[in-house]
């Protein structure tokens, strides 16, 4: 994974817990909105096109701290498919700002189908997405995310996907 995700996440994800949630209760969970993403996108692999992406998230009600936990499946026009889960981080949390940031850390498995061999079948993928909410419950926002394998087998190239994402509120 480009640890740049990872490293970005943690430290923005800490200081906003650490700001806004300590030193009473820094990994308290708390209510978060319950929310369904789809994006479709455009995969890429050593900068080169290589196919669309549809990409299914939905976002667990709750929060630890300014974590919230998040699942996720992708299929590529290649028939690749990733499967993961982890955590999101969004500036929605600390502004009432429509527009937002968002950032996301996400291991899961990988199952090539005729993608590119990009090694190892768990990938980690980081995400980085800014958007707009448009109504109570509807967002648009566009996001760049890369998966990899953090050099877990000797093939580790990766691919990128930049897409748009409609995200849309349950509760």
């Amino acid at each position: 994974m480009d640890s740049r995700f990872a490293v970005f996440f943690f430290i923005v994800g800490g200081l906003d817990t650490y700001l806004n949630d300590c030193p009473d209760a820094c990994l308290q969970t708390s209510d978060a909105p319950e929310r369904v993403h789809v994006q479709y996108g455009d995969t890429f692999f050593q900068e080169d096109d290589i196919g669309s992406e549809i990409y299914a998230i939905y976002d667990i009600p709750m929060r630890y701290g300014a974590f919230q936990p998040t699942v996720g499946a992708s299929l590529t026009s290649d028939n690749d498919l990733w499967v993961g889960s982890g955590a999101k981080w969004s500036t929605e949390r600390i502004s009432d700002s429509p527009i937002f940031i968002e950032l996301s850390v996400m291991p899961g498995v990988y199952i090539s189908g005729n993608g590119p061999d990009i090694g190892f079948p768990i990938q980690f993928r980081g995400a980085l997405g800014a958007g707009i909410n448009f109504s109570e419950t509807a967002s648009l926002s566009v996001f760049f995310d890369h998966r990899s394998n953090a050099n877990a087998s000797e093939v580790n190239s990766g691919i990128e996907t930049l897409g748009v994402r409609f995200s849309y509120q349950l509760d």
